[in-house]
């Protein structure tokens, strides 16, 4: 009643395809091909005892991974055929669950696609299709396209840790399927799709990133370094920047945190055990970034019970759930936090960082490949001079003759713009006209103090980041909220009346606007009485 298994592989393997290389792509091997490669390793359903008969009693392993077609054991004419009821689940092409692995579940395989699922700061969800090799740069493109927002390279794909309340922005070269697969099962991470102004502000002209006395170097002991070449250090392999201070540091089991003066050099993260020495009999060692994730801590006080709200975490790529093996660290402020976790990426990932900044610089320099293009470069682009004086439209074609039309034009809009202020302030106060900065990206109605604070942090504590929303104390008041040196500064935007106009000011009616698109346009031209102009609004896009 038995046969030999070997002796029922070997027929298969005479008459059949030649069994195929685990390293093989999906597709090279033929028609024959429709299972999953199997894996180095993993020992193959044949090689089992190899004179022991297999009985009909006994259960027959058919491993999964093997590429050859089953081989269907015969069976007796008198057992009934019972087809099977859920035939989509075997075969691995059709299957929705076999077609992109689970969260966690090892490496990913190339050619693949995989489902990724992207958060709005709304909370709203878009599942897209990546494959394995889909960089977080190229995944925010994709965003870009859908939500038809303006290409820029301050948009970021953000990896939160929700239990654990640590986030961080992926860097444009980081394969989203890899990080994604090194969450645990049933874990609550997601990533968010975001504005990050700050992500390249390190190579800009910014000498209050590295304050001088946190920043020293072996190669330039007793001079003081510009901001270029202090970066050029950083990225040269060669030269040996550090970068120290003091930092809390919450020891291992416990609740309390201690005050170490830490050294972040390129073989790792030391602190000192007496005082700021930095003798090597003096320095422990604490970290390496090689093999971490460096992550900013939120609520770092209702968490971990942090001394500041200026803690980060270095998280080893080992540590895949729970807090055990995690290394808290907490700053004094928020500039020496800035610092840090900036030196980190410069030494972790040195000139990649660097080459990733030109090339988003360069994608700047160039019209975009994907999406559509802001709406006022194609009207620019399309736009004609045109004379409607006739009974027909005709284009003007004369160069002199279109410079007398455009100056026409501007005349006609002044004389709108005058007649405008000469109304009532009935008719000036239409709804129209009060409501129209709500359509503006920079206007977020009425949020609390607290959740504006919050959102320009996520979105980057850079010089000029700024949004308008309603005042929570004056009812008819607005609110401009910008950042300057690191900190969110609130500036109260009153309306007036005088002599049937409504204006707008925040200097108590020397400097009025006619509405709040009027007073954000000269901010972004004139500082006035800001400490600096507006550069960049937050917004946020709905998926």
């Amino acid at each position: 009643m038995g046969r030999d298994w070997r002796d029922v592989r070997d027929n298969a393997m005479d008459g059949g395809a030649e069994p195929s290389s685990p390293l093989e792509p999906p597709g090279a091997g033929g028609a024959e091909q429709e299972g999953a490669a199997s894996l180095p390793g993993e020992r193959d359903a044949g090689e089992g005892p190899p004179a022991a008969d297999v009985k009909r009693s006994q259960p027959l392993f058919i491993h999964a991974g093997s590429r050859k077609p089953a081989l269907e054991e015969p069976r007796a004419s008198s057992l009934p055929c019972i087809p099977n009821p859920f035939p989509e689940l075997c075969s691995p092409s059709n299957s929705p669950i076999l077609s992109s692995p689970a969260v966690g579940q090892g490496p990913p395989r190339e050619g693949a696609s995989h489902v990724v699922k992207v958060f709005s700061e709304d909370g709203a969800c878009r599942s897209l299709e990546a494959s394995a090799g889909t960089t977080a740069r190229q995944l925010c493109e994709m965003l870009v396209q859908r939500a038809q927002a303006l290409h820029d390279h301050s948009w970021a794909l953000v990896e939160l840790h929700q239990q654990l309340a640590l986030e961080r922005c992926l860097e444009d070269h980081e394969s989203v399927v890899e990080v994604q697969g090194t969450w645990p099962l049933g874990a609550d991470s997601r990533f968010v799709f975001r504005k990050n102004f700050a992500k390249y502000e390190l190579f800009k002209s910014n000498g209050s990133l590295f304050p001088e006395v946190m920043v020293s170097s072996c190669l330039e002991a007793n001079k003081s370094m510009a901001h270029s070449e202090l970066i050029q250090n950083f990225l040269n392999s060669g030269s040996c920047p550090e970068v120290q201070g003091f930092l809390q540091l919450r020891e291992g089991g416990r609740k309390v945190w201690k005050r170490f003066y830490f050294s972040l050099r390129r073989s790792g993260l030391y602190y000192s055990t007496k005082g700021t020495s930095k003798d090597p009999r003096h320095l422990q060692y604490f970290a390496d970034l090689t093999e971490s994730n460096v992550y900013y801590v939120t609520q770092g006080k209702k968490h971990y019970g942090t001394p500041t709200e200026f803690g980060f975490c270095i998280k080893p790529y080992k540590v895949r759930s729970g807090t055990k093996g995690l290394k808290l660290l907490c700053s004094e402020d928020e500039q020496s936090r800035t610092c840090w976790m900036a030196a980190f990426r410069l030494f972790k990932y040195g000139m990649q960082l660097y080459r990733n900044y030109q090339q988003a610089q360069a994608r700047l320099s160039q019209p975009p490949c994907i999406g559509p293009t802001p709406l006022r470069s194609v009207s620019d682009n399309a736009l004609v001079a045109m004379d409607f004086s006739g009974c027909t439209g005709r284009v003007i074609e004369n160069p002199s003759e279109v410079l007398t039309a455009a100056l026409e034009e501007a005349q006609a809009w002044r004389k709108k713009t005058t007649h405008r202020f000469s109304l009532p302030a009935a008719c000036q106060t239409s709804p129209l006209s009060v409501a129209i900065h709500r359509t503006q990206p920079w206007f977020h109605g009425r949020i609390s103090r607290e959740d504006t604070q919050r959102l320009i942090g996520q979105q980057g504590l850079v010089d000029g980041v700024f949004l308008v929303r309603e005042s929570q104390r004056n009812p008819k008041g607005f609110v401009l909220s910008l950042c300057h040196l690191q900190k969110v500064k609130h500036y109260l935007i009153l309306p007036s009346e005088e002599e049937g106009r409504l204006y707008f000011t925040m200097d108590d009616g020397q400097t009025r606007f006619a509405d709040l698109i009027q007073l954000v346009e000269f901010h972004q031209i004139n500082r006035g009485i800001l400490p600096c102009k507006l550069r960049h609004y937050c917004t946020c896009v709905a998926l």
